[in-house]
């Protein structure tokens, strides 16, 4: 049996790393990302300031990896903007010439088949009456979520009804990427110059903290509203925009953008609580500028005959590999784990022992589902959807990044 997994599993990496290209910092990223999301999910419920490792860990430590999935989930549409705005560069050259055709059958043969399923589990757990997985919050109805999660309305559904179970919850961030996706190639070919979407997506990315703080009466939609998420997801494609355009030649110059990038998005995780008197919601800005320059120095030190790979984090550029699959079925995990805790299987001071068989269950999870569900459905897809008309290839270019899913991609 192990030899069978290991097989399959190989199987999946070799379709993750089909497409040329692969990044390997970018995955280290989406990984430590996805890793802050479901930590956070778990520190939620079970919190490590009141056990064991409080007494010799810094406070600010402990809070920075479980108090830290919203902002990781920004990361996500920073990196998602880059990456989609990158391989339609490669594909098209400009993103004014996108196929509009093939761009949608590509986004929805990647997203489609998980939000599917995800979807109608999610509503037969509801039907059976599965603790955990009930819509029972006044104004809210399981017809309702499902038009909203396929509508990719869910994040506006919970701003105006209050929170959905857990598992429905994270489809949040993927109604304001898809919209996001649906609208830009519309917009790439409305505007038809260049220089007009660099301006518009400018707009958008500055727009962050100014659209947070007008929304600030209302708390969940303050956290999942569209304009928010969208600027994240605008600096990424500003990114992918100025990578093209500009490539430094000096090696210190990518390592620079990587130690400030880094410092940037450090400084947000660890220390938010400290900067926000002085910047408020311009925090937000700090971290996607600063995903956005630490990505960017990414893909131009990639774009060398040694691309980083730093020893010990393959496990988290695998999770980043998964990243997608990962974020629409950890709640799956995050509830048995919740619920062992508040069993008493273990005392409750050492409640963090749970952190690791939850992570490592997430990503076993997260990589069945890409096995059976998402990789063959989307070869099927991707052979339905652009039979008729062929996409153009993309370059065979060491800096082409494969497809993203969610930003959670």
């Amino acid at each position: 049996m192990n030899h069978d997994i290991a097989h399959a599993g190989a199987q999946v990496e070799a379709h993750k790393s089909a497409t040329p290209g692969r990044n390997p910092g970018i995955d280290l990223l989406r990984g430590v990302s996805i890793v802050l999301v479901v930590m956070h999910h778990i520190g939620l419920r079970i919190p490590l300031k009141e056990g064991v490792l409080a007494s010799f860990v810094p406070k600010r430590l402990l809070n920075a990896l479980i108090y830290n999935g919203y902002e990781a989930v920004f990361i996500f549409f920073v990196i998602s903007g880059f990456l989609i705005a990158s391989n339609a560069l490669s594909r098209w050259g400009k993103l004014i010439s996108i196929d509009v055709k093939a761009f949608y059958a590509r986004r929805a043969s990647r997203i489609l088949p998980c939000l599917l399923v995800l979807v109608a589990v999610l509503s037969v757990l509801h039907l059976l009456g599965v603790e955990r997985y009930v819509i029972s919050r006044a104004g809210q109805s399981l017809p309702r979520a499902i038009f909203s999660a396929l509508g990719l309305h869910l994040n506006w559904y919970e701003g105006r009804t209050g929170y959905l179970p857990g598992n429905w919850d994270v489809l949040w961030s993927l109604s304001i990427e898809e919209v996001f996706y649906l609208c830009f190639p519309l917009i790439c070919l409305g505007l038809r110059k260049q220089s007009l979407l660099v301006i518009a997506l400018t707009l958008l990315a500055l727009s962050l903290p100014v659209s947070r703080a007008a929304l600030q009466s209302n708390e969940i939609w303050q956290e999942k509203a569209y304009l928010p998420g969208m600027a994240g997801i605008a600096m990424g494609v500003l990114g992918a925009l100025a990578a093209a355009r500009f490539r430094p030649k000096k090696q210190w110059t990518f390592v620079l953008l990587c130690l400030l990038g880094t410092l940037g998005i450090v400084t947000v995780l660890c220390f938010e609580g400290l900067i926000w008197p002085w910047i408020g919601n311009a925090a937000m800005l700090l971290l996607t500028f600063s995903s956005v320059t630490l990505v960017v120095g990414l893909h131009w030190q990639a774009s060398g005959a040694n691309p980083w790979e730093i020893r010990g984090t393959g496990w988290l550029r695998s999770f980043g590999r998964l990243s997608y699959e990962v974020y629409l079925t950890h709640m799956f995990i995050v509830w048995p784990v919740f619920g062992a805790f508040k069993a008493g299987v273990i005392d409750a001071r050492w409640g963090f022992v749970w952190y690791v068989p939850g992570v490592a269950s997430a990503w076993l999870l997260g990589w069945v589902v890409a096995r059976f569900l998402s990789i063959p459905s989307e070869r099927i897809l991707r052979r339905r959807l652009m039979q008729t008309k062929h996409a153009p290839q993309p370059r065979r270019d060491s800096t082409t990044p494969n497809e993203p899913a969610y930003g959670i991609q």
